[in-house]
């Protein structure tokens, strides 16, 4: 019988990375995805020999936008130097940031029960000024810089600082709504006044929409392209439950980034 040696076998090897959880420039808190987080298991995914592809799978709400753009950034820059085609594959979710990260790959699986889109930016805060002013507590601040101060929570809101912030939001959703475009092309088949509101949708309508490329998931998707002796090499693991990631410290900061998290789920209904 001869000898079968896996590191010697000529069959495709498929970098898996997993991308899971919400996006946040702060990774030790509630576990989170951020760039320096992602980054290692990425390059160590593109640079696995012999790899005849990159698939993502991604499980994600979103977050913040600046994160999403650095890891959707960094994985072109890779797929570029490496001339590896990358596959997106979406398990519950693809959503806003999460979405923005999806269409840095070359296609977009996701299954029929899948959430992708939310293609829009959204802000959200309280208003504290009524509580203070029932507690008796007095306001003090001093700025140098007329726009200095912004939605200050502890003063009545005003006009001037909710159109600055219209106006920064509109910034960002054109910025959202040019990449998706610059990377899905024609694939998109609905017009932008339905895209790019805000909405998101099961698997099945997002391919109707343009928004993925067809149904399925990793496993099927790597045997259609390459065949059942395809050996899926995996990197980045799947992240601890909330119990144990509130466990270790459960500062106010981790129950802050896991309550952050949950309203992220609840936003899609999930």
């Amino acid at each position: 019988m001869p000898l079968s040696l896996p590191f010697l076998s000529r069959d495709p090897r498929i970098a898996l990375v997993r991308l899971q959880g919400t996006i946040t420039p702060r990774p030790g808190l509630g576990g989170g995805l951020s760039p320096a987080g992602i980054a290692p298991a990425l390059d160590r995914a593109f640079a696995l020999k012999r790899a005849a592809a990159v698939f993502l799978v991604i499980n994600s709400p979103g977050g913040s936008p600046v994160q999403s753009s650095l890891i959707a950034r960094h994985i072109r820059r890779l797929a570029e130097e490496k001339k590896l085609p990358v596959i997106a594959c979406v398990e519950d979710a693809a959503a806003s940031g999460g979405y923005w990260i999806a269409c840095a790959a070359d296609e977009i699986v996701a299954d029929p029960a899948s959430i992708l889109g939310s293609i829009g930016v959204i802000a959200a805060g309280f208003g504290f000024e009524g509580a203070i002013r029932r507690l008796g507590i007095e306001r003090r601040m001093h700025t140098a810089g007329s726009e200095k101060s912004f939605l200050d929570p502890f003063a009545p809101e005003r006009a001037e600082d909710v159109a600055r912030l219209d106006t920064l939001l509109g910034e960002l959703h054109g910025e959202f709504r040019g990449w998706v475009q610059s990377r899905r092309g024609d694939r998109l088949k609905a017009p932008a006044e339905e895209l790019f509101t805000g909405r998101f949708w099961p698997g099945r309508r997002a391919v109707e929409l343009g928004l993925a490329d067809r149904l399925g998931d990793a496993a099927e998707e790597v045997k259609r392209r390459f065949g059942p002796k395809a050996r899926l090499v995996t990197f980045g693991g799947r992240r601890p439950s909330l119990l144990r990631r509130l466990l270790p410290g459960f500062s106010a900061e981790a129950v802050i980034a896991a309550t952050e998290e949950r309203a992220a789920w609840a936003r899609l209904g999930l």
